[in-house]
């Protein structure tokens, strides 16, 4: 029998490797994808599988990318600090986010894929589902106009928009929108960013269909995902710690459920950071093999029948 899955890659900046290295594994064990959702990295990362690229190829991509062009500053940003204030002030964001944007865009192409129309599901088990969440992939954002999560293209109807008409790209630019770090999108007078402001790791968003299970990937190792400290030594690391517990306070309170951390791979990512765009091939490959190991020891020890016997209600 095949051996289905939905996936849940959480978000994080260039550890996004870490994601690939799991999901090498996920594929080797024979697990078939049929939806994914994603946050940032995360989005990236599930976009392009869900557009059918082989991990193989993925493996190779995510390793070619030159990381340090994603920091494409705007103008203002030029100008040491000062301008760099004055480029969130003025910009909202310090960089364009435009290059990483115009990849992905070339790399979704290659692959046939523009639109959500183009990920349409059609098996016969997705005619259960709700017509507006009838796609393999869902892309998590903040609209922090309105304060809410939103998930694309599921929640473009409420934006007066056909799902099918939308570009991937324009979702996954829009989730990787780190508050001040990168422009936000304007939809439509409102502005979107980065999902992780209020949920980085939605693993629950599948929960309606319990024949297959659904697997996250989380770049953290796991008592980092519970016990990590933001330090506070002046002003700006008080923003950031503040900023860090708005988007992780969230997927905490869900993680200390037992049967979220039953169904997610979590991979430790050495404290590397989100926009540590220098990375060298040796973290990179840190990274990856880090991925292929935690997924490796999860799998060896999954059952689904155990979980749905501990988590699931009939």
């Amino acid at each position: 029998m095949e051996k289905r899955c939905d996936i849940v890659l959480e978000g994080g900046g260039v550890r996004g490797i870490g994601l690939v290295g799991a999901l090498s594994e996920i594929a080797d064990d024979e697990h078939i994808p049929c939806r994914i959702a994603g946050t940032s990295a995360g989005a990236i990362v599930g976009a392009l599988l869900a557009a059918g690229m082989p991990v193989a190829d993925l493996t190779r991509l995510m390793r070619s990318v030159d990381y340090t062009k994603f920091r494409d500053g705007t103008f203002l940003s030029k100008f040491s600090i000062p301008g760099k204030v004055a480029s969130i002030l003025f910009e909202k964001g310090i960089y364009r986010g435009n290059y990483a944007y115009q990849w992905l865009l070339t790399e979704l192409d290659k692959l046939g894929v523009r639109t959500f129309g183009d990920l349409k599901l059609t098996e016969p088990w997705a005619a259960a589902l709700p017509p507006e969440q009838r796609y393999k992939l869902v892309v998590i954002v903040s609209d922090v106009s309105s304060g809410r999560m939103v998930r694309l293209p599921w929640d473009y109807a409420g934006y007066g928009l056909n799902a099918d008409d939308m570009l991937v790209a324009d979702a996954v630019r829009a989730s990787m929108s780190i508050p001040y770090f990168y422009r936000p999108v304007n939809l439509r007078g409102r502005f979107l960013v980065d999902g992780g402001l209020l949920s980085n790791f939605p693993i629950d968003i599948f929960d309606s269909t319990g024949e297959w299970p659904t697997f996250g990937i989380k770049l953290s190792a796991k008592a980092d995902a519970f016990t990590k400290m933001n330090p506070v030594t002046n002003p700006v690391d008080y923003g950031l710690a503040i900023l860090g517990t708005a988007m992780s306070a969230h997927d905490k309170m869900h993680l200390e459920d037992p049967c979220a951390q039953m169904r997610t791979m979590f991979v430790d990512t050495f404290d590397i950071k989100a926009t540590h765009f220098d990375i060298s091939s040796k973290e990179q490959e840190m990274l990856f093999v880090s991925g292929q190991q935690t997924a490796r020891k999860f799998l060896k020890t999954w059952s689904f029948e155990g979980y749905k016997n501990m988590c699931v209600r009939s």
